[in-house]
């Protein structure tokens, strides 16, 4: 037997063309987010030795929200009205943290990946068997976010000064950050 997506839905729970619409939109700006932040940390930390690192997973963040603008476009669901904010906070936080060191840049990297790693998985839950090609594509970039979470790891992030805080206030911004995207 196979699974629909919002096939168990309650009264009150959104509607299947709001759930994916939500997905689409919050998954773009994310992406969009990231590869801000990468930009940031390329700008300040792109000729040493972390360069060619960001560089490799700017890229695929590129592919994450390239594949997620085409599937909004496809799909005609509406991007979020933050991405103009989500465009300059991504930078800053990017370029913040890499002026306080390749471990806090390190550190950023693993605090973002670790609340995308919570949020994709959370999202393959929530779809169907009708939306094998969208959980797939999910699937493949949770695997990758998770890729550049253990690269943050191999390169010290925790032992970025205030480690502890610092990642729970990225934390905490995402999780700001996916819940305005997903509604607004």
């Amino acid at each position: 037997m196979t699974t629909k997506t919002a096939e168990n839905r309650i009264p009150g729970d959104l509607t299947r063309e709001q759930l994916l619409a939500r997905i689409l939109r919050v998954d773009q700006a994310g992406e969009l987010g990231a590869v801000r932040i990468y930009q940031g940390q390329r700008a300040v930390l792109g000729k040493g030795r972390h360069g060619p690192i960001l560089e490799k997973m700017a890229r695929q963040e590129q592919h994450h929200l390239d594949t997620f603008t085409k599937l909004i476009g496809q799909r005609g669901t509406r991007p979020t009205v933050f991405a103009p904010l989500w465009h300059v906070a991504g930078f800053a936080l990017g370029a913040g943290t890499a002026l306080l060191g390749e471990r806090a840049a390190m550190a950023c990297t693993v605090a973002v990946e670790e609340a995308i790693d919570e949020h994709y998985a959370a999202q393959y839950a929530q779809l169907g068997e009708d939306e094998a090609e969208l959980k797939a594509t999910i699937e493949e970039f949770r695997q990758e976010e998770l890729e550049h979470r253990d690269i943050g790891l191999a390169n010290e992030a925790e032992l970025a000064p205030a480690y502890p805080v610092l990642s729970t206030a990225i934390k905490t911004g995402c999780k700001l950050a996916i819940w305005l995207s997903e509604r607004f």
